[in-house]
């Protein structure tokens, strides 16, 4: 049996406050398979974000082990999760994250060149094309819609082609149309790169869309269900 390729042992957060400290997840035990696609639901403040930003090492557990592909994240330097990230994990966040100075093709091209590949420009070209803005790859940021800087900002997180891919309320910021196309090229990316996908949504037919649908609820996980994605 194959070991999963994310691992949460009794994690927990905890932040501290003026009033003390606020605990945000409690005990998170939690096994995510190869190739799994995985939807985390629940109401606001229940923790779904801060969760996914647990397993990306993101934010730093303050109990328990986070574990991704076998490595302990709680044990890692931030530059040790930084390097992490970039060679096996693409974070796709609601409000996209595009640098403001650079054009779409420059944006998804700079995580290749940091991790110093050759064919940067080539890769981010395709996977320009892929999300069908091969029109728009010399524009910057303020020149998209929201649904094309959304569609930029996947395709960034796809170039690297990484093992995990986490997105965060990825059509939070876009309206029901735009919303339906980002999900479709997320979970055709997700199957053309054989990625393991986590995502967070309020929308319960996104969610529906994946094998599983773990729901939090005051830091917790209170409902663990498997799924026919293709229902």
């Amino acid at each position: 049996m194959t070991a999963p390729i994310l691992d949460l042992t009794d994690a927990t957060l905890s932040l501290v406050s003026h009033a003390g400290p606020v605990e945000i997840l409690n005990g998170i035990s939690l096994k995510v398979e190869r190739g799994e696609t995985l939807a985390l639901t629940g109401p606001s403040g229940s923790g779904k974000s801060s969760l996914l930003m647990l397993m990306g090492g993101l934010e730093r557990a303050t109990g328990g082990r986070v574990a991704a592909l076998g490595r302990d994240l709680t044990a890692m330097s931030e530059d040790d999760l930084a390097r992490f990230r970039r060679d096996h994990m693409g974070v796709v966040f609601q409000s996209f994250h595009l640098i403001p100075t650079m054009t779409a093709l420059e944006n998804v091209a700079t995580p290749l060149e940091l991790a110093s590949r050759a064919d940067a420009f080539d890769v981010a070209e395709a996977e320009l094309q892929a999300v069908g803005l091969g029109h728009r790859m010399h524009h910057y940021p303020t020149e998209l819609s929201g649904g094309e800087q959304q569609r930029v900002a996947l395709a960034r997180a796809a170039a690297p082609r990484p093992e995990i891919l986490l997105a965060d309320e990825p059509t939070g910021n876009l309206d029901a149309a735009n919303g339906a196309a980002v999900m479709e090229l997320i979970l055709d990316l997700r199957a053309r790169h054989g990625a393991t996908l986590v995502l967070v949504t309020h929308a319960p037919d996104l969610a529906a869309r994946c094998d599983r649908v773990v729901h939090l609820s005051d830091g917790r996980v209170a409902g663990d269900e498997m799924r026919d994605a293709a229902e």
